[in-house]
């Protein structure tokens, strides 16, 4: 791996947020619309359907990325602040865990 990680202070992190939970509300939003769509059909996702939704999803990682943000999941992403990552999940409001390099999400713990 021969790029650079990108670093975070919390002061960043909580700078950074509104624009990552805009992004991350449109792509929630567009899922929303597109499954929408699909629950018409009562069968499986027509393939088409299936290529939207993983183009969304696609689409919103790589935002992350370019960010400089690590993306963890569906919607969950860490900020590298160099002993461990600050962790969001959408739909919460703030910036409010952290957790080691090993723990992952199971081991987050609440900020104060």
């Amino acid at each position: 791996m021969s790029e650079d990680k990108k670093m975070f202070t919390y002061e960043e992190a909580l700078e950074m947020l509104p624009q990552v939970q805009a992004l991350t509300d449109s792509a929630v939003a567009d899922l929303e619309a597109l499954i929408g769509e699909g629950e018409q059909a009562h069968d499986e996702m027509p393939r088409e359907m299936s290529s939207q939704y993983h183009q969304i999803v696609s689409d919103w990682a790589s935002s992350m990325i370019g960010l400089g943000i690590v993306v963890k999941g569906l919607w969950l992403v860490d900020f590298d602040c160099g002993s461990g990552y600050y962790c969001w999940k959408h739909p919460e409001p703030s910036l409010q865990y952290f957790h080691g390099y090993e723990e992952g999400y199971a081991g987050r713990v609440e900020l104060n």
